[in-house]
């Protein structure tokens, strides 16, 4: 995927004190940054940040980390988060595979994953952000019980993250294919590519996944 880079866009995001610097510092100790020991959830892939930012003010007494690796879409993300007066969230400028290296084992309780990039050629299914090499790596941060969530309008990406993950021996908890016309509708919170493509018509999928077979529900 090829974005615009905006001049300057790297300098104002080190300047912000929205975006963590060296987050590895924080490891095993997030809660010091938030000077509370309330969960922590993360948005990886969180483009301009309209969702995260909308379940921070919803929830206050829940951490949230949004990550984003590309300096310009950031950009966009801290502009809308000056206006808001939020305690509990923060983001992250990183890559999804250095999760490892910011996050101790066991510390994060919910991972989303929204409207992810398909890489639809089979070479690069590897960075999928569903492949089994990606969801060892949330194993190792999520908490015993801890789910990842998991939205994209993609019918393929869809296909292929069901099955990718339960050969990841990770347990499909929930799933439905038409979103909004599902149970799992309640309480959801709309993502900027949401919105956009459910205007089109086109059917939304969801699945939560966890390693604690405590519910199944299927809306094929």
């Amino acid at each position: 995927m090829r974005l615009r880079h905006i001049p300057g866009s790297e300098e104002t995001i080190a300047a912000s004190p929205y975006v963590v610097r060296q987050p590895w510092e924080y490891r095993g100790r997030f809660g010091e940054l938030f000077g509370n020991d309330n969960r922590i959830e993360i948005e990886v892939g969180m483009g301009k940040g309209k969702f995260i930012m909308e379940l921070a003010a919803s929830n206050p007494q829940v951490n949230y980390l949004g990550i984003e690796r590309y300096p310009s879409v950031l950009l966009r993300a801290i502009s809308k988060r000056q206006e808001l007066e939020l305690s509990n969230i923060y983001f992250l400028c990183i890559d999804a595979k250095a999760l490892e290296e910011i996050f101790a084992p066991g510390e994060v309780t919910r991972i989303y994953l929204n409207f992810s990039d398909p890489w639809p050629k089979e070479r690069h299914a590897k960075r999928r952000l569903t492949s089994p090499e990606f969801m060892k790596v949330y194993g190792q941060i999520l908490k015993k019980d801890g789910t990842v969530e998991f939205k994209t309008d993609n019918q393929e990406l869809f296909t292929y993250s069901l099955e990718s993950i339960s050969k990841a021996g990770w347990q499909i908890l929930c799933s439905t294919r038409d979103l909004h016309n599902s149970a799992m509708a309640e309480g959801n919170v709309m993502t900027e590519y949401e919105t956009k493509f459910s205007s089109r018509g086109n059917p939304i999928c969801k699945l939560i996944a966890g390693r604690e077979p405590a519910y199944t529900i299927s809306e094929e």
